[in-house]
């Protein structure tokens, strides 16, 4: 256990093997964070102080502005929300779940994601002689080189102001991609 002194968005966990899901730590303003979760073409984002969700659909190929941005009640994945929690999983056997009443989020893998995964949270290996792994493959014992190693972005202490909606879907899921701040393709 250590605490995160990152002001950056950070990589927490990843299937390297086959991409069935992605999960990063967002820092957003005011010190906020945000749970950014990727599978089955659906990324959900969490914010738990503010107990709130947003869901975009990749798989939706309607030409409205409003069909990424759906409830989780519409979503392909299985989903839970109640009045101070948040669970959201796949067939594939991973789940996401936050309390909101606690600010407390955990992320479990089903045995089948056993050492394919990598991040902040370590190989998912049993091995604890791997876990502070760096992308490159190599190892540390610094916490702050661990977390540096896992950033997804740079750290911008200038918030960006909101564009407003595109006119299609397929520019929104270009906006999503390339422009929010938890895309790794940013």
């Amino acid at each position: 256990m250590y605490d995160l002194a990152s002001k950056c968005s950070v990589l927490l966990a990843k299937d390297f093997v086959h991409s069935a899901f992605t999960v990063i730590l967002n820092e957003e303003i005011r010190n906020s964070r945000s749970l950014y979760v990727e599978m089955n073409q659906t990324v959900i984002t969490i914010y738990p102080r503010l107990k709130q969700s947003k869901m975009y659909n990749f798989s939706f190929t309607e030409e409205n502005c409003q069909v990424l941005d759906q409830s989780l009640e519409d979503s392909t994945m299985n989903s839970r929300q109640g009045t101070n929690k948040i669970e959201v999983s796949d067939q594939k056997g991973v789940s996401v779940s936050c309390d909101f009443q606690y600010d407390f989020c955990t992320v479990t893998l089903a045995g089948w994601h056993h050492g394919i995964s990598a991040g902040l949270f370590g190989t998912n290996d049993n091995e604890a002689g791997n876990e502070w792994m760096v992308p490159n493959g190599s190892f540390t014992d610094n916490v702050q080189e661990l977390t540096q190693s896992w950033q997804v972005n740079k750290c911008s202490l200038v918030p960006k102001k909101e564009k407003p909606c595109p006119i299609t879907a397929k520019q929104n899921i270009c906006k999503v991609f390339f422009e929010e701040p938890h895309s790794l393709l940013r």
